[in-house]
């Protein structure tokens, strides 16, 4: 979705138990899954029974400098980048959230979004509990520090007052615990280092840029707890019918990962080939919108017998605009982050291919650019459905009102984009590119139908509204 960046994606976690250089393992899984946020990134570790954690915001590369890395010391540590969905992007905002409570220390490094934290932030406030942060994620630490003294395992009955997507590593000085909701929405994979220390990520690819292998994905309503004495598993809760992002294998995720249980760029072939015998159209050659429209780009091509070009160069130091809080950045970013290839692109009749269109008016630049380097026709092949309902479960598009395809027509669409045919590919089309069943995976963004009730869901600054009016009533 680099043409378009109008959403945010989640977060990205991670965490090693009983490593060597447990700090830099943590910061090179970071930068391996740096695509799933950048707005800040933090790391926490364990050191002679201490939890430090550093956290600031920017690219993992800008926050860790080699001797922040140096003072992080000790064998566990677990590592966060951010992107928000629940509350702006500030530093106290950034995670692992670092927290003292009664039963010592607790970091905390959350992937998703919680429907019910509001509700639950007035409940405990109400019980005299202040909170530091407006991300939903701090209602987490609350909840197990709440639970300490009264329930033989906190974590497990914290868990239990949570509704919506959660990806959870929590750390305490004895132990690390990695959580998966009970719907699964969010992936979380376990892996084993060479040495035996066990770790877990959000994404396969940050196992693989440390040398972990892949071991197992932590189910749906898992607790898996790693330690001095090993790996255990428990659960918190019977699995609820799968709810699996299928945004991840259309855009987030890193292609060469194995995200719920099948291998990334596997999939948006597949999607593009779809998209290829859905929508077929003469053409000269098919272009992406890079980086994520390659890999359907690439399977339009195949199945069509039309020339795949790389008539668009991205700026690699630009970075993926979707992070910009801010349209105006955006709109800006957008303009340095892609280049037409005048002579690739000139008096051709163009199949361009993406992964979706949010807002649209950042496709719309791009589409007049293609016009500006001598495009003769250009046709927009969308390797998902139109996206026509808001996501409360950790992608940045709950309001309805701002996408472009609610209450419009393809047509229309096509008429706002300045593009000569559109075509959006199928839900039906796109879940026979799994291989889970359907109704495993979420759609509630093209479908609206939701899995749990979103009547009242937070939106990404409602606690932040909530924070400032405590703190003007003084109470």
């Amino acid at each position: 979705m680099t043409c378009n960046q109008d959403v945010k994606h989640k977060c990205g976690v991670f965490g090693v138990w009983g490593a060597q250089d447990a700090a830099h393992l943590a910061y090179t899984a970071l930068y391996a899954q740096q695509h799933r946020g950048q707005e800040s990134a933090g790391i926490a570790v364990v050191h002679d029974k201490l939890l430090n954690a550093h956290t600031g915001m920017g690219l993992v590369s800008e926050v860790f400098t080699a001797p922040i890395l140096a003072g992080l010391r000790g064998n566990v540590a677990i590592g966060h980048n951010r992107y928000s969905t629940t509350g702006s992007s500030r530093s106290c905002n950034a995670q692992p959230l670092l927290r003292q409570f009664i039963g010592g220390q607790m970091a905390v490094a959350h992937n998703g979004n919680l429907i019910n934290a509001e509700l639950l932030r007035f409940e405990y406030e109400k019980r005299g509990h202040m909170f530091q942060t407006s991300t939903d994620s701090e209602i987490i630490c609350v909840l197990i520090a709440a639970h300490w003294t009264s329930k033989s395992d906190p974590l497990a009955e914290a868990l239990t007052h949570l509704q919506g997507a959660y990806s959870l590593v929590v750390l305490f000085e004895d132990r690390m615990e990695a959580v998966r909701d009970p719907w699964g929405w969010r992936p979380l994979v376990l892996g084993e280092m060479p040495s035996g220390a066990p770790c877990v990520a959000s994404e396969t690819v940050a196992l693989d840029a440390i040398g972990a292998h892949y071991v197992r994905e932590v189910e749906p309503g898992e607790i898996v707890t790693l330690r001095d004495s090993g790996v255990t598993s428990r659960r918190f809760s019977p699995p609820q019918p799968p709810a699996h992002c299928i945004f991840e294998h259309v855009y987030f995720a890193n292609p060469s990962s194995k995200v719920f249980g099948e291998t990334v760029q596997i999939v948006r072939e597949r999607l593009g080939e779809k998209l290829a015998e859905e929508s077929p159209v003469e053409a000269d050659s098919v272009v992406p919108m890079p980086d994520s429209g390659r890999s359907a780009a690439l399977g339009y091509a195949r199945r069509s017998g039309i020339e795949y070009r790389e008539g668009i160069v991205p700026n690699r130091y630009v970075g993926r605009t979707f992070i910009k809080p801010t349209q105006h950045q955006r709109d800006a970013a957008v303009q340095l982050k892609l280049n037409a290839i005048s002579e690739i692109i000139a008096d051709k009749r163009l199949v361009v291919v993406d992964d979706s269109i949010v807002r649209g008016t950042t496709t719309r630049g791009k589409i007049r650019q293609l016009r500006r380097a001598g495009a003769k026709e250009i046709h927009l092949r969308i390797s998902c459905p139109p996206i026509r309902h808001g996501c409360y479960f950790g992608i940045d598009f709950p309001d309805p009102s701002q996408l472009i395809a609610n209450g419009r027509s393809v047509e229309q669409i096509a008429t706002f984009l300045e593009v000569d045919s559109l075509h959006f590919l199928s839900l039906e089309g796109m879940l026979s590119c799994v291989s889970r069943p359907k109704d495993h995976y979420c759609t509630a963004c093209w479908s609206g139908e939701y899995r749990l009730n979103v009547d009242k869901p937070v939106n990404k600054l409602d606690l932040e509204r909530h924070q400032l009016r405590i703190f003007n009533s003084g109470t």
